[in-house]
């Protein structure tokens, strides 16, 4: 997410997917030289289906297509412009209905006046927000489509340390960028991660997540959907958070069904 959304006030040090690093870590093995490594098997990628395809590349081929760039404008009034000025912001967001029914964070949205979408086949939507919730951070987009590919839901309430975790998102205006780590922790609170005002016990994750991937997916290694990417502790390496989906679904189906009908 842009840095104009970035996470003030309360989170200190957390920042929703505004700021963010990368690190490659390498690490030798040192073996004595008077030992005798013996042969080793070799780790491989689970794989999914075709054996010629990684489950990642499984994964992506089955989930990337749901996945969408949402590119907001707000106007911010100024004192040196009766007219105000223009910010724009670009985050993520992941299509859960066939019918344009998008998912992504409030954040991305940031009090937009305009919403545009656009599919990863390069068709172009003006969204219309649906609701958003800034308590879990979770707002819900339409868009006047039909037929659209929409994203397999997973269960967030089954998730175990150590398991796959792949993420897809626009970081950085990079569309359809895909990172991939593991499910770091469950259960993490907003007072742990410097953000006590978010009413989400988060998923920590180690896949990269940058300014930009708000409000995409976080997926498991069926290509579901486990959570929304949402923020990363400035900073440090490798922590960054997603909303469960279990949450996030809940709190998007009372938005659907407040939202007045048009």
């Amino acid at each position: 997410m842009s840095a104009n959304f970035s996470l003030k006030k309360s989170l200190n040090n957390l920042s929703l997917v505004s700021i963010g690093a990368v690190a490659a870590v390498f690490a030798a093995q040192i073996v004595p030289t008077n030992a005798v490594p013996s042969q080793q098997p070799i780790a491989q990628l689970p794989t999914i289906g075709n054996t010629d395809t990684n489950f990642i590349a499984a994964a992506v081929e089955k989930t990337g297509s749901a996945v969408v760039r949402i590119d907001s404008t707000r106007t911010v009034s100024s004192r040196y412009s009766s007219s105000g000025r223009r910010v724009r912001g670009t985050g993520s967001g992941f299509i859960i209905r066939s019918n344009g029914l998008i998912l992504t964070n409030a954040h991305v949205l940031g009090g937009a006046d305009t919403v545009r979408v656009t599919l990863k086949d390069g068709r172009n939507f003006t969204g219309r927000v649906l609701g958003q919730d800034r308590q879990t951070d979770v707002a819900v987009v339409k868009i006047e489509a039909n037929n659209l590919p929409a994203i397999s839901i997973g269960n967030s309430d089954q998730l175990k340390p150590g398991e796959w975790a792949i993420a897809i998102g626009n970081p950085l205006g990079l569309d359809n960028t895909v990172t991939v780590g593991i499910i770091s922790g469950t259960g993490r609170s907003g007072g742990v991660i410097s953000a006590a005002g978010r009413q989400v016990n988060f998923i920590q994750t180690d896949a990269a997540i940058n300014p930009g991937n708000s409000g995409g997916p976080l997926l498991n290694q069926q290509g579901q959907v486990i959570g929304i990417n949402t923020a990363i502790i400035q900073g440090a390496q490798g922590l960054g958070f997603a909303i469960p989906i279990n949450q996030a679904q809940q709190i998007a189906n009372q938005l659907i069904a407040r939202a007045p009908i048009q």
